[in-house]
């Protein structure tokens, strides 16, 4: 069996199942937050929050493992630049996604505090939850650039 391939093939499901998530992810939470109804709120931020330890995790730790076994048994040199770029860029995206986390625990937490209680959101799930898009925002545009510098492999 060719070792790269089967990296290859880990690599490639690894990342359409970050981005995948990421976005589907995003999108429903999104949407639940604007419909306003707590407990949509609530559950919604529960399956976000399993989603991301399911899904996201183990993809997140897999994209490096299987990038850099695929360079190096391609014979890439490391240092080229389009891996580097890729590299940065994942730290941007790996930067933004670690309070993203944070985040949705806190959300989650408030969400379900909230329903539990028969109340409204408190203001600090609608700021939370303002900081959590902007933050995606940086990070889905760097996991886009690096899907680009993955299929093109720019000689810089």
């Amino acid at each position: 069996m060719n070792t790269y391939l089967v990296l290859k093939w880990l690599h490639v499901v690894s990342s359409t199942v970050l981005f995948g998530t990421g976005i589907g992810i995003a999108f429903f939470k999104w949407m639940a937050d604007r419909a306003g109804d707590v407990h949509v709120i609530r559950v919604v931020n529960e399956r976000t929050v399993l989603a991301d330890w399911m899904f996201t995790l183990p993809a997140v730790v897999l994209q490096p493992v299987t990038g850099l076994a695929m360079a190096w048994v391609a014979g890439y040199p490391l240092a080229s630049g389009w891996l580097l770029v890729s590299q940065g860029l994942y730290l941007v995206a790996g930067g933004c996604w670690l309070p993203v986390v944070w985040l949705q625990l806190r959300m989650r937490d408030l969400a379900r505090a909230a329903d539990d209680g028969n109340s409204p959101l408190p203001a600090q799930y609608r700021a939370y939850a303002r900081a959590w898009f902007w933050l995606g925002v940086p990070a889905f545009c760097s996991l886009i650039a690096v899907f680009g510098l993955m299929v093109f492999k720019p000689t810089w």
